[in-house]
């Protein structure tokens, strides 16, 4: 959904464009078991997520609403905001089995899917659409795990979130030092330095009627393991890692290399690498996409 450019009516703000989120939060369990699989095909396909009785999150949803300003400074009234997603969402399925509260998660008919993080956060989508005029839904099953809906039919986004320690210098070779510190300042010293690296890996797809999934979460997970986290882990990026020994391994460059390792191998499971967020420190981080920017041309407030 594109948002006009709107120009201000006076000095208070009236009529100007503005986006707002709210969060709310909900306890549920859900249980990956699709009865036209045998037990074994289950298992082998959800792993532990198929174990009957289930397993449980605390969910955290964020929703992105926008409107103009009315003459009381609001988009909307946040009270009934508040109220929309209790009624709709969160006490419906708080401390509740959602395969077996929402119908669209009851698997023992053919149009039921599976409650994963994008089909739930599609299936919220549709609750509140009417009530509220939504921009983007962000679903967190775990902060290491989360989902994005903008409304556009089956397709939505799945982000995984990795970790490894790595050190490195910044550094040309063709520059003196006094050169490389000119431009690199305190990381172009000889003996470098490190970091704990945190990776958000963005995926896009289409959302599947009976598994729920853009692609299989497992395999996702074990592309970027051993692509990415275990020949990354505990090293000198500079001599350990072929491509960065006439490459600096800035932010900018490690992402970089990291999307261009993961887009076929992630495209070959059936998603599309959407954007790789790479977060050196609390203070630098570098994002590159594989693809337009869908989900921040919509001029969204942060929601990371």
């Amino acid at each position: 959904m594109k948002m006009k450019e709107l120009t201000s009516k006076n000095k208070h703000g009236k009529g100007r464009n503005c986006v707002i989120t709210r969060r709310a939060t909900f306890s549920a369990s859900h249980q990956y078991w699709l009865p036209e699989l045998s037990a074994d095909d289950n298992s082998q396909s959800f792993g532990g997520c198929a174990f009957a009785p289930g397993h449980g999150h605390n969910y955290e949803l964020i929703v992105s609403m926008a409107g103009q300003l009315n003459e009381n400074g609001m988009v909307l009234n946040l009270s009934d905001v508040k109220h929309a997603i209790k009624k709709e969402v969160s006490s419906q399925l708080n401390f509740r089995f959602i395969n077996q509260t929402w119908p669209e998660f009851d698997i023992s008919k053919r149009s039921g899917s599976l409650p994963t993080t994008e089909a739930l956060s599609r299936v919220i989508w549709m609750r509140l659409e009417s009530k509220l005029p939504l921009i983007a839904l962000r679903l967190y099953e775990e902060p290491s795990l989360w989902a994005d809906y903008l409304g556009n039919d089956m397709e939505a986004f799945l982000t995984i979130r990795k970790h490894f320690a790595a050190a490195h210098r910044l550094a040309r070779e063709e520059l003196s030092q006094i050169e490389n510190e000119n431009i690199y300042g305190k990381c172009a010293r000889t003996h470098g330095h490190g970091h704990n690296y945190l990776i958000d890996i963005t995926v896009r797809g289409i959302i599947q009627e009976r598994s729920g999934m853009i692609c299989d979460l497992s395999s996702l997970q074990k592309i970027v393991e051993d692509l990415v986290i275990e020949p990354f882990d505990h090293t000198f990026l500079n001599k350990d890692i072929p491509h960065f020994k006439n490459c600096v391994p800035t932010a900018e460059n490690i992402a970089l290399h990291i999307a261009d390792i993961l887009k076929d191998p992630i495209n070959n499971i059936g998603a599309n690498l959407h954007k790789v967020h790479l977060q050196e420190s609390p203070n630098n981080a570098a994002v590159i996409y594989a693809e337009t920017p869908l989900l921040d041309n919509l001029n969204m407030v942060n929601i990371q």
